[in-house]
C-alpha cells in the first residue's frame, strides 16, 4: 500500500514557486484516507496545495499534533476553505501556551491564535482525546506520548498559564500520526517535543510493530545537546529506519548531523516536497 506525503508548510521552500514560513503541514495520503497533520502557521499551506493543483475538501480529517502558533495558525483559512471537517487532537491544545526566550524581554503568547468558538462556527468538529484515534485500518494517531528514554527533555523555556502563573509546559498535547505500511511503520512528526524515539517507542507499543520504515517531520532537534542528536541518531538507526525525512524545527546543524549519518536514506523535507512510501 503506498503512501503519499505532501509537505505544504515548512521552514523553507523546495521550490522557487513555493512559500515558506517558520511551521509544517503535511497531507497523508494513502487508500481510502486523507489527513492533513498540522496546518501551518498562516495561509500558506493553502497556498502551496493551490500551486499543486490538490483539493483539499478531500480530506477525511485534520490531526493536530499540538498547540503551538506554528502549527495551528492555518487553521482559520483552512475552514473558511473547506468548511465541516474531523479536528482530532489532545484536549491540552487549549493551554494557553508561552515561550520565555533570550532574546526577549517577557514571555511570548505561542499558543492557537484564535478561540475555539469561532473555529467551531466555521465548521471545526473538534474530537479531543489523549487516546489513539483510529481513521482507517492503518492509519491512526498516537495519541498522549510517554516519556520514557533518558535523554529526552522538554525544553524547561516552554510554558502554560494557569491561574496567572507561568509554569512548565509538560506538552502532554504532543502527538504524531502512524501508517502501517506493509514494510513497517511510518511515523509522522509534529514538532516531537516529547522526543522522536519516545514517539516512535510509543508507535511501536500501540501497534505490535517492531519495524519502522519511515520518520518523517520535526524532531526538535535545534535546541538538542550534542548527546541528545547523537543518542537520537544512534536510536534511529537501531531501529532500522529506512528512511529519515526531517523538517521544521530540526535546525540545521541537526539536520546536517543526521544527514551524514544515514546518507541516502536521508531527504530534507522542505515545502513542495512530495514523497511516496515504498
Amino acid at each position: 500500500m503506498p503512501v503519499t506525503l505532501t509537505t505544504l508548510s515548512e521552514n523553507t521552500a523546495g521550490r522557487p514557486d513555493f512559500m515558506a514560513e517558520w511551521g509544517q503541514s503535511i497531507l497523508v495520503q494513502t487508500d481510502g484516507c486523507t489527513v492533513l497533520f498540522d496546518v501551518g502557521g498562516s495561509n500558506v499551506a493553502l497556498a502551496n496545495a493551490d500551486r499543486l493543483g490538490i483539493d483539499l475538501s478531500k480530506i477525511d480529517a485534520i490531526v493536530l499534533s499540538h498547540g503551538h502558533h506554528d502549527h495551528t495558525g492555518g487553521l482559520c483559512d483552512v475552514l473558511k476553505r473547506l468548511g465541516k471537517k474531523r479536528v482530532i487532537g489532545h484536549p491540552d491544545i487549549w493551554d494557553i501556551k508561552y515561550a520565555k526566550r533570550p532574546f526577549e524581554d517577557k514571555e511570548a503568547f505561542i499558543g492557537i491564535p484564535f478561540a475555539r468558538e469561532e473555529l467551531e462556527h466555521l465548521g471545526a468538529l473538534f474530537e479531543l482525546t489523549a487516546d489513539p484515534v483510529s481513521l482507517s485500518g492503518r492509519v491512526m494517531t498516537t495519541g498522549e506520548v510517554r516519556m520514557t528514554t533518558d535523554f529526552e527533555i522538554i525544553e524547561p523555556n516552554l510554558l502554560v498559564k494557569k491561574g496567572g502563573e507561568f509554569r512548565q509546559d509538560p506538552l502532554a498535547d504532543d502527538l504524531a500520526l502512524i501508517v502501517r505500511m506493509d514494510q513497517g511503520l511510518l511515523v509522522v512528526l509534529g514538532c516531537a517535543h516529547r522526543g522522536t524515539i519516545n514517539t516512535i517507542r510509543h508507535a511501536q507499543k500501540l501497534t505490535g510493530e517492531e519495524r519502522v520504515y519511515a520518520v518523517v517531520g520535526g524532531t526538535h532537534l535545534a535546541p538538542a545537546s550534542e548527546e541528545r542528536i547523537e543518542k537520537t541518531i544512534q536510536e534511529l538507526k537501531d531501529i532500522g529506519v529506512q528512511k529519515v525525512g526531517i523538517s521544521h524545527c530540526n535546525g540545521f546543524y541537526a539536520s546536517a548531523r543526521v544527514a551524514r549519518a544515514f546518507g541516502d536514506k536521508f531527504f530534507l523535507n522542505n515545502a513542495g516536497t512530495q514523497t511516496t512510501f515504498p
